[in-house]
């Protein structure tokens, strides 16, 4: 009987323990291929600005939608052992975790650690990895960011004051950067601004931009990514957007170089400058168009806009624009272009489907080239209902199957003449050829006029040295003499 007692006070503990285990094996891993994490965060950003050798630590949580346990197969960094992230996630760490489970409807931390010398002006601006995970067969990641030098960080800024970009750390601008209205940027000799990807830097209604590089200075403004491997890569950031109506913008001595448009400037603003003022600048490589003007006043003097997939310079919706011994040259290569180097046009058509026309008060060319790979590097874009179309060729070297026969509109331009430039695919638009139709096709009225001397060209070198100047950017020089 006393055994019979024991077992029976054992019996409830028993039925427990038993139906405990029962659930336990009933409780089922949810294996559906069409299931997917959640993250708090998609990109893990390190927006600190390091001064010494360094780390910092950010969180972020999984989670499970399932009401069933998941197992996660794999977590790992991209980058592996050479990563300078580090992982723990829910207390495990690692560069790779394998089959972490988690239950229905709840969650895990993951903290993430970085470590890096800003000082170290030989490695990349910016690191970079992914955090990957591998449920079900389904592969997804969470972005990891990190600045890997010293440097001033902007994300989504707007300014509110007068401010200046100095020469002392880079700039990275990450979103977009926003000069509001009635305040000026002032970029200082030798500054470096570097865009992420996607970034615009836009100067709004009444705000001014003023880019003041020099020869020995200039200002660089390129994406984030400096390895050797994104040196010649497109796109790599958004734009330098001159908004409608913003006033007095100049930019001197700048190298603007693998964004997806270089500057786009819109309409004028309430002042009797030029909405741009550009001189002496590089802008090449661009996604897109080096130079769009809509509707808008632009002065361009001892300039190379070249190789961008679609157009060098569009000069679009009316406007009028000056430009002075520019190069604008397109030897893109990346891609098929559709497009020609230079484009003018005059109308647009609204959201009804109406034509609306622009006027096209002005768009003069003086000692410059538009050259390039193809035929045809010129287009003349006037609405058939006409509108007001006005330009002028003056002295020029062009690639075009146009007509240049009427001398109002090209008095002294030659086309189809080869300039014979250093090497355009590599955005080197001197001419380096004794044979070079640039040498000597100029006009020196040319040079009275501009909003600059033109007296040098782009790298220093004299034009009013000999009987003309050399049409577009650069003068000619003799091999062991040549300037930048």
């Amino acid at each position: 009987m006393k055994r019979i007692r024991q077992f029976a006070a054992l019996l409830p503990v028993i039925l427990l323990l038993t139906f405990v285990s029962s659930c336990q094996k009933d409780e089922k891993i949810d294996t559906s291929p069409d299931l997917r994490l959640s993250f708090s965060s998609d990109t893990v950003l390190f927006d600190t600005v390091f001064t010494t050798v360094g780390s910092a630590t950010r969180v972020f949580m999984i989670y499970n939608p399932s009401q069933k346990k998941i197992n996660i197969s794999s977590i790992r960094l991209g980058r592996g052992e050479n990563s300078p992230f580090r992982i723990n996630v829910d207390g495990i760490p690692g560069t790779e975790i394998s089959d972490l489970e988690i239950a229905g409807n709840d969650s895990v931390f993951v903290f993430v650690k970085v470590t890096i010398d800003p000082n170290e002006f030989n490695s990349p601006l910016v690191q970079t990895d992914s955090i990957l995970f591998s449920t079900n067969g389904n592969l997804q990641d969470v972005k990891l960011v990190a600045w890997g030098q010293d440097a001033f960080f902007y994300r989504n800024a707007i300014l509110g004051s007068d401010y200046e970009f100095t020469a002392e750390k880079p700039h990275v601008i990450y979103g977009y950067f926003i000069v509001d209205s009635l305040y000026t940027l002032n970029v200082e000799p030798g500054a470096r601004v570097h865009m992420h990807s996607g970034s615009i830097l836009l100067v709004y209604r009444d705000a001014t931009l003023k880019v003041n590089g020099t020869r020995e200075n200039p200002v660089i403004i390129e994406g984030d990514r400096l390895e050797d491997a994104y040196r010649d890569i497109t796109g790599q950031w958004g734009r330098i957007w001159l908004y409608p109506g913003s006033i007095n913008n100049e930019i001197h001595y700048a190298i603007i170089r693998n964004g997806e448009v270089g500057i786009q400037a819109d309409t004028t603003g309430n002042s009797s400058n030029p909405t741009l003022r550009i001189s002496n600048t590089l802008i090449y490589n661009m996604s897109h168009t080096g130079i769009l003007g809509q509707g808008t006043t632009i002065e361009a003097a001892n300039c190379v806009i070249g190789n961008c997939g679609s157009r060098s310079v569009a000069l679009t919706l009316g406007g009028k624009y000056d430009f002075r011994h520019c190069t604008i040259g397109n030897y893109w290569s990346k891609s098929f272009r559709k497009q020609t180097a230079l484009v003018l046009n005059n109308y647009y058509i609204d959201y009804l489907g109406n034509v609306q026309l622009r006027p096209l008060d002005q768009a003069y060319f003086g000692n410059c080239v538009i050259y390039g790979s193809k035929n045809e590097e010129i287009t003349l874009d006037r609405h058939t209902s006409g509108g007001t179309f006005n330009y002028r060729f003056e002295n020029c070297v062009v690639k075009t199957e146009l007509s240049t026969a009427d001398q109002e509109a090209f008095p002294g331009t030659v086309k189809n003449t080869e300039p014979w430039f250093r090497n355009p695919n590599k955005h080197e638009f001197q001419p380096d050829s004794l044979i070079s139709s640039l040498i000597d096709a100029g006009r020196m009225q040319v040079l009275d006029g501009s909003f600059i001397p033109l007296s040098t060209d782009l790298a220093g070198n004299p034009r009013t040295m000999d009987a003309a100047p050399d049409a577009g950017a650069y003068e000619f020089i003799l091999p062991g003499r040549r300037g930048r």
